[in-house]
């Protein structure tokens, strides 16, 4: 009769289950209908930091600008091959990006017109321009050396001014003043072409903007198949030309390929060895199937909860989640340990028996999960929600699916020879200890001491830079090709404001000095400041000024030297007088199309009122010193977001530790109410001894401490209170022994395959958890130790009583 009946319940809860899990099934087949979705966006994960409107707004110009944006370097040993070779690739990757519908766009060497117009511009302004050596020249009123170098020019086999030309400047200073631009330039033009000499080669520069995000593998791979597809053609025409490549897509490609090797290398690898665990330890398959059902159903919960919360699922969730592998197979373990001890139970009594440990583990475990969703990172956000939702999912199939499916009986009863041995030869050394009290001291000041060397050792580093670190074949081409483009290639910039365009432009003046200056230093190999191409306000003045002497009275007789007719001198001196107020400004020369002067230039909208521009940098290498050498310049500042986010990092982890701290003291409130006082205590001192001595190891490794070092131990938290508490709950500690040791088999395995990552973060995520998930496992049996031995003596007190 009771047989019946607890066999009746275990079917009403099982169909329970089955009606759980298929609504948590099409809760998510629903939401991925309604646009529910992997993000792959690298960059989500990330913290924001604070700006004013201003500052928002370079940012999102930066960004754009750099965002898609990749460079193709044509190498050759002669110019005219790097040339050819480049026309070719530009040729090759328009047509075959039209071929695969568009993936790039903005294909360009020169964007098409831009000399031409900044020439437009510039001879309309050109009673404002001229040079230094001109400047220079009219100071000293030296007119003839000014008509002696254009007859020169005029005469020489180079000679190109026109008779149009010459009648609007007839001594060729608006041609002197452009040749000496380009002379400032480190970068030429030819034939549609932009090139750089570096040392004995010439380098042929070709930049695409791609479609769509660069983190997003679709996107990627039609990116690359095209860039792959126009490089072969131009190898099989040109064979000595080289090729050099940067952009944030060759990055991405390579995070995303060593994202997915991870991903099946840690979950299936992971899988495969708990598997042959399985195997070994219960000599059936009854359990693996049973762990392969929990770890589906962890797997669903954590994926559903996740998307229900954040509308989409990260991929750095399933990266971290996948050690959910390793987390949900613990109640499996106890469960069929549990059998083995009392195989004649029913399995009804078995999971009676181990919930309320299961409980008390899942309730602390969630609290070390839950605190992560404290932090400002999206992706570590749902890593807490993922791991959450699967332990509720793997204990949901514990309670209600495994009284009618977990069927398991032993031949014979387990004896746990290997555990039992294993904590007698530990309770020996309990015993020497509780014997031989100043041994007990003496090793635990030893302990302590080491811990706190350890722990001082510590040295935070939240560098964001430090986390994404690609291979020598990605960065050194990259950096290449950064040193010969003329600035603009570094996140950094200097964003400077003013009330007005005026005091804009002459304050770029100022800061060009120190920028200038910086670069013979070697602190920066280039900037672009748009003050290089528009002079100030009072420069313009005082060039008009300068010219007057060519415009007054003697303007016929250096027509007469030139060669001109007499008849140009009324148009030449009206159109000189009415320019006299017409400067050349910022927001005209913004106003070029298809230029990176409008992305430069900011001006007052509705969330602002003021005039700013972006100076860009390349080749940063004292980035503190370029600081240092700003920071006299008004409302000019130097923006680094990396730095930036750096910081927000270093105040989270810092953060984080403290969450560590305030789960510590709730964990402990629950289990003095649970167990009483001393034995609560005891219990919560295995993960706090845990992290002590985690911390204290990476300090002796010097492996520097991160926020995701912060993070994991959250969850060496959690893994310690689950083990200390299974062994204070269980009067049975061989069972609890085995199943403990093949929880943390498979714990280590997981997060141990995580520390093998080449992603820094994963890396150091892994490596910590892995490193307190070794040391809870040597800690937790002493737990059972020291329980029963304060226990004899309780008994001891009461039989004396």
């Amino acid at each position: 009769m009771k047989r019946t009946f607890c066999t009746s319940t275990a079917q009403m809860r099982l169909v329970i289950w089955t009606f759980i899990t298929l609504g948590v099934m099409a809760s998510g087949l629903y939401q991925f209908q309604q646009g529910a979705h992997i993000q792959r966006d690298i960059l989500a994960m990330l913290p924001k930091a604070q700006e004013n409107p201003l500052q928002k707004i370079a940012i999102n110009r930066i960004e754009a600008k750099l965002a898609g944006q990749l460079f193709i370097g044509v190498v050759a040993q002669k110019e005219v091959t790097a040339i050819d070779a480049s026309k070719l690739f530009l040729k090759k990757l328009t047509h075959f990006s039209e071929q695969a519908q568009h993936p790039f766009f903005n294909i360009e060497s020169v964007p098409e017109d831009f000399s031409v117009q900044l020439g437009q511009l510039y001879f309309s302004h050109r009673f404002h321009l001229l040079s230094h050596e001109q400047q220079k020249l009219l100071t000293q009123h030296d007119v003839q050396s000014l008509i002696d170098h254009a007859q020169q020019a005029l005469y020489s086999s180079f000679g190109v001014a026109s008779s149009q030309q010459l009648e609007q400047d007839p001594l060729l200073l608006f041609t002197d003043f452009l040749n000496s631009l380009a002379r400032q330039q480190s970068l030429n033009h030819k034939q549609g072409i932009l090139f750089a000499k570096d040392a004995n080669k010439t380098i042929g520069i070709i930049q695409a903007k791609g479609k769509g995000s660069v983190f997003n593998p679709d996107a990627q791979q039609k990116q690359l198949k095209v860039i792959n597809r126009a490089l072969e053609a131009v190898k099989a025409q040109y064979p000595n030309v080289d090729f050099l490549k940067a952009g944030a897509l060759f990055h991405a490609a390579y995070a995303t390929e060593n994202a997915k090797f991870e991903i099946s290398i840690i979950g299936f690898g992971s899988l495969i060895m708990i598997i042959i665990m399985i195997l070994y330890v219960f000599r059936s398959v009854m359990p693996i199937s049973m762990a392969l059902l929990t770890m589906a159903s962890a797997f669903l919960f954590a994926v559903v909860l996740t998307i229900s919360i954040f509308g989409e699922l990260h991929l750095i969730t399933l990266v971290f989640g996948s050690s959910l592998v390793g987390i949900s197979i613990d109640y499996t373990f106890h469960y069929y340990c549990e059998r083995m001890v009392n195989p004649n139970v029913s399995l009804q009594t078995t999971v009676k028996k181990i919930t309320p440990t299961v409980s008390l583990a899942l309730l602390t475990s969630i609290i070390a999960y839950l605190t992560i969703a404290f932090t400002p990172f999206i992706g570590m956000q749902q890593v807490a929600v993922f791991c959450a939702g699967g332990l509720i999912g793997a204990f949901v199939t514990l309670v209600l699916a495994y009284p009618a499916l977990a069927k398991f009986s032993p031949k014979r009863r387990y004896d746990f020879r290997l555990s039992q041995w294993y904590l007698k030869k530990l309770e020996r050394i309990v015993i020497r200890l509780l014997i031989t009290r100043g041994s007990a001291v003496s090793v635990l000041i030893i302990t302590v001491c080491m811990s706190i060397w350890g722990v001082y050792l510590l040295t935070p580093n939240n560098d964001i830079r430090n986390l994404q670190q690609a291979p020598n074949w990605i960065t050194e081409p990259e950096q290449q090709l950064r040193q010969v483009l003329s600035g603009g290639t570094d996140n950094q910039f200097i964003l400077v404001s003013a009330n007005n365009e005026q005091e804009l432009l002459a304050r770029l003046h100022q800061i060009n000095i120190p920028l200038l200056e910086a670069v013979e230093q070697g602190e920066l190999s280039s900037f672009m400041n748009l003050a290089s191409y528009v002079p100030s306000t009072e420069q313009q003045k005082q060039n008009y000024q300068l010219l007057s002497q060519l415009y007054g009275n003697s303007l016929p007789n250096i027509l007469q030297q030139m060669g001109l007719p007499l008849e140009l001198a009324p148009a030449l001196q009206q159109q000189f007088v009415e320019k006299k107020t017409q400067y050349l400004t910022l927001d005209a020369l913004s106003k070029i199309p298809h230029s990176f002067f409008n992305e430069l230039l900011i001006t007052p909208s509705s969330y602002h009122n003021e005039f700013a521009t972006i100076i860009l940098l390349g080749g940063i290498k004292e980035l503190d010193k370029l600081s240092q050498r700003i920071s006299s310049i008004p409302n000019a500042q130097l923006v680094d977001q990396v730095n930036d986010i750096s910081n927000i990092m270093a105040h989270f982890s810092k953060l984080t530790l403290w969450l560590v701290v305030l789960s510590l003291v709730i964990a402990s409130a629950i289990f003095m109410l649970h167990f009483g006082m001393k034995k609560g205590l005891l219990v919560v001192a295995v993960p706090i001894l845990a992290i002590l001595l985690t911390l204290a190891t990476l300090g002796f490794i010097q492996s520097g401490f991160t926020l995701f070092h912060a993070l994991a131990l959250l969850l060496v938290f959690g893994f310690g209170v689950d083990y200390s508490l299974f062994f204070a709950k269980n009067h049975h500690s061989p069972s609890v022994m085995t199943a403990v040791t093949l929880s943390a088999i498979s714990t280590m395995l997981a997060f141990g395959l995580l520390s093998l990552s080449d992603t820094p973060a994963i890396h150091y995520f892994g490596f910590t958890i892995a490193v307190g998930i070794a040391i809870t496992f040597l800690l937790a049996p002493f737990v059972s130790l020291f329980t029963r031995k304060y226990n004899d003596k309780k008994t001891q007190s009461k039989l004396a009583y």
